[in-house]
């Protein structure tokens, strides 16, 4: 046990000086004033008309980007499931390669292929299509954001989907449940803890994300993400920044036993 001991210490000085320093500073600073006295106005700060514009829009855009990825990673993952397994690996492998390549340049690569004058028009105009105009809105925010946290819905979701036992699925069929029922009554409700995994993993840095915002909406568009970056790197403002951050704690801490709940075993956790 003392071995045991010894071998998490590097873990535990790097957790305290890289993950509870800085909460606990975050925490003063957002609950004290400029004397440093206790005080809610930096996060009542949040009810803002400019704060609470962003906060919705950030709502709306992780709400959007979680559910688009659900609707492609699930039917996804059930083909990919029950498909052979060198098939299913390789296609898996091609979801994680490029989480191997710098996030930055991912973004910037899908920047060159979504400008007016990118790749997706280029292909467009060859085909005599109109063009499209996709970058500074809200659409290309929700491509970067599916494109960037896909496999976070996908690989739960997978894991989960792998592990059903076949046997429970033979059994309804053998005592006549259809195909749709089986998915209803069987698959659907077993492979929930994948579900809720990887709505978790895509809904809570979507809600806080601002590099996307910032290189494919522009300046057009401004999420609560984008104006924390801006309090702590351009108004130096760490109060505020900080309130602001506790706010989004919030949904962490609200998808916490949410999570809990639905994946009590671990089971929709990723394997990679």
């Amino acid at each position: 046990m003392n071995k045991q001991k010894l071998l998490a210490g590097p873990y535990l000085v790097w957790a305290a000086g890289f993950i509870i320093l800085p909460l606990i500073m975050v925490l003063y600073y957002g609950l004290t004033g400029d004397g440093g006295q206790l005080t809610l106005e930096h996060l009542a700060a949040i009810a803002d008309p400019i704060h609470a514009k962003a906060l919705w829009e950030s709502l709306l855009i992780a709400v959007g980007s979680t559910a688009i990825c659900l609707v492609i990673a699930y039917p996804l993952a059930y083909i990919l499931s029950r498909a052979n397994i060198r098939q299913s690996g390789t296609v898996i492998m091609l979801f994680i390669l490029p989480m191997w390549i710098n996030f930055l340049l991912r973004i910037l690569a899908l920047q060159m292929i979504l400008a007016n004058t990118g790749i997706l028009n280029a292909i467009l105009q060859f085909f005599g299509l109109p063009r499209l105009h996709l970058m500074y809105s809200h659409g290309a925010i929700l491509i970067g954001m599916v494109y960037e946290y896909l496999p976070f819905m996908l690989l739960p979701i997978y894991n989960i989907l792998c592990k059903i036992d076949r046997d429970v699925i033979d059994a309804a069929r053998d005592l006549g449940a259809d195909g749709a029922t089986v998915f209803r009554r069987i698959i659907l409700p077993l492979s929930l803890p994948g579900v809720m995994s990887g709505v978790i993993m895509v809904f809570i840095p979507g809600i806080s994300e601002f590099v996307i915002a910032d290189i494919l909406g522009g300046s057009k568009i401004l999420l609560i993400g984008n104006v924390i970056e801006q309090e702590f790197s351009l108004a130096n403002d760490w109060g505020l920044g900080s309130g602001l951050s506790l706010v989004l704690m919030l949904f962490i801490f609200v998808s916490m036993p949410l999570m809990n709940k639905y994946d009590k075993t671990g089971e929709g956790q990723i394997l990679w």
